[in-house]
C-alpha cells in the first residue's frame, strides 16, 4: 500500500499525540489538519510541516486528497463530522466516544456501513501492557470463567476545571466511562444485558463547572458476569498521577489485581515536587512516542495497510456506547436499565 495520507481534525493536545505518531510511521503522512480555530491549526501545521491548514472539514474533505482522518475533537462533536468524513469515502479513526447522543451512533453507524469505510474508535485501553496480559490469562483459562470485576477510572480534578475547557459539555462517563466498558466488555467477552447506575455532584459546579462528579454502576452481563465501575474526575490534584486506576477480575479459578495509580515503578523527587513519570501511556523513548496511547494509532495505521482487523471492531465502539447512554439513563431515573443494542 502507497503511504497512507492523513488528516487530523482536531489541533489540541490529542491531535498532537496523534501528529508524532503519523510523522514517524513509515507508512504515514499527515497531510492535513483542521481546527475551527485557525491559530491552534496553524501551530500544529508549523509543529510538523503540514502546509493544508483548514478550519472547515468540509473544505478539507473536498479540496485534499486524504485516505483517512483522525477525529480527535471534544466528546459531544464526533457525530456530524464522522457522518460527513464517512460519505466523503474516508476511513476513520476516531478518539472515543463513538457518539454521545443516540441519534448520533445511529447515523455514524448507517454512514460507515452505507460507504463501505473502515472506522475504529481509540479505546486505547487494550493496549495497556497491564490490561493485555490481564486479559492474556483469562483467555488461557488461568483464572476460570470471569465472574466479577471492578475498575476505577478516575482523573483529579484538575481534568474538568483546566484540562478541558469543554467539561461542562460532556462528562466523566464520556471522557473515561468508554475505557472503562470497553474494558470489562472485552474481559468478559460478553455484552452488557443491564446496568444501575447511580451519581453525585456539587464539587465541580462549586468550582464553575456544570457537569456531574461522579458516577458508580453495577453491570450485569448476559452470561450471569457482574462487575462495578467508578468515574470520577475529583480526584484531589495532590495525586500523583492524573488518573486513579485500580482493576481487579476474579474467576472461578483465579484472581488477577491491578493497581496502577500507586505504581512505585518509578518516582521522581526534586526540591520543588514529588511524582511518578508516565511510562505506559503516552512518553518519549530515544525521541520516538511509545506508550499503549501511541500504539493504538500505530495499530490503525498498520490495520489499514495490511487489511487486517481492528482489535476495536466498529461494534465494540457502538456497543460501548450504548451502554453509556444506559448507565446515564438508569442514573437519571435511579432505576435498572435493560441495554439495547437495536439501531433500527
Amino acid at each position: 500500500m502507497a503511504t497512507l495520507r492523513m488528516a487530523i481534525i482536531g489541533a489540541g493536545v490529542w491531535g498532537e499525540v496523534h501528529a508524532h505518531l503519523y510523522h514517524e510511521h513509515p507508512e504515514a503522512e499527515v497531510c492535513a489538519v483542521c481546527d475551527r480555530d485557525m491559530e491552534k491549526a496553524q501551530r500544529l501545521g508549523e509543529q510538523f510541516g503540514i502546509a493544508a491548514i483548514y478550519d472547515d472539514h468540509q473544505d478539507m474533505l473536498a479540496n485534499e486528497a486524504i485516505d483517512a482522518v483522525a477525529i480527535v475533537t471534544p466528546d459531544h462533536l464526533h457525530g456530524q463530522l464522522a457522518v460527513d468524513c464517512a460519505n466523503a469515502g474516508k476511513h476513520i479513526l476516531l478518539e472515543k466516544p463513538l457518539a454521545t447522543t443516540l441519534a448520533d451512533v445511529k447515523a455514524i453507524a448507517a454512514a460507515v456501513r452505507s460507504s463501505g469505510v473502515r472506522c475504529m474508535v481509540d479505546l486505547h485501553n487494550r493496549w495497556s501492557p497491564p490490561f493485555a496480559v490481564t486479559k492474556e490469562s483469562v483467555d488461557r483459562g488461568e483464572l476460570g470463567r470471569p465472574v466479577s470485576a471492578y475498575f476505577r477510572l478516575n482523573d483529579i480534578q484538575w481534568v474538568a476545571t483546566d484540562m478541558l475547557p469543554w467539561a461542562a459539555a460532556s462528562s466523566i462517563l464520556w471522557f473515561l466511562g468508554p475505557h472503562t466498558v470497553d474494558t470489562l466488555r472485552w474481559m468478559f467477552s460478553d455484552e452488557v444485558k443491564q446496568v444501575y447506575t447511580v451519581s453525585t455532584a456539587g464539587i465541580l459546579r462549586d468550582k464553575g463547572v456544570d457537569t456531574v462528579d461522579m458516577y458508580q454502576t453495577i453491570l450485569q452481563f448476559r452470561g450471569g458476569g457482574i462487575a462495578t465501575a467508578e468515574n470520577g474526575w475529583i480526584t484531589p490534584n495532590s495525586h500523583p498521577c492524573i488518573n486513579d486506576i485500580k482493576f481487579n477480575v476474579t474467576g472461578t479459578k483465579g484472581m488477577i489485581s491491578l493497581d496502577l495509580s500507586n505504581s512505585q515503578m518509578i518516582e521522581r523527587f526534586t526540591d520543588e515536587r514529588s511524582d511518578r513519570p508516565d511510562v505506559l501511556v503516552k512518553h518519549f523513548v530515544h525521541g520516538k512516542p511509545k506508550g499503549f496511547a501511541y500504539e493504538s494509532i500505530r495499530h490503525f495505521v498498520d490495520c489499514l495497510a495490511s487489511g487486517d482487523p481492528f482489535l476495536v471492531s466498529f461494534e465494540d465502539a457502538v456497543n460501548t456506547s450504548l451502554v453509556i447512554l444506559a448507565m446515564l439513563e438508569s442514573a437519571e431515573t435511579g432505576a435498572p436499565v435493560t441495554v439495547s443494542y437495536d439501531l433500527a
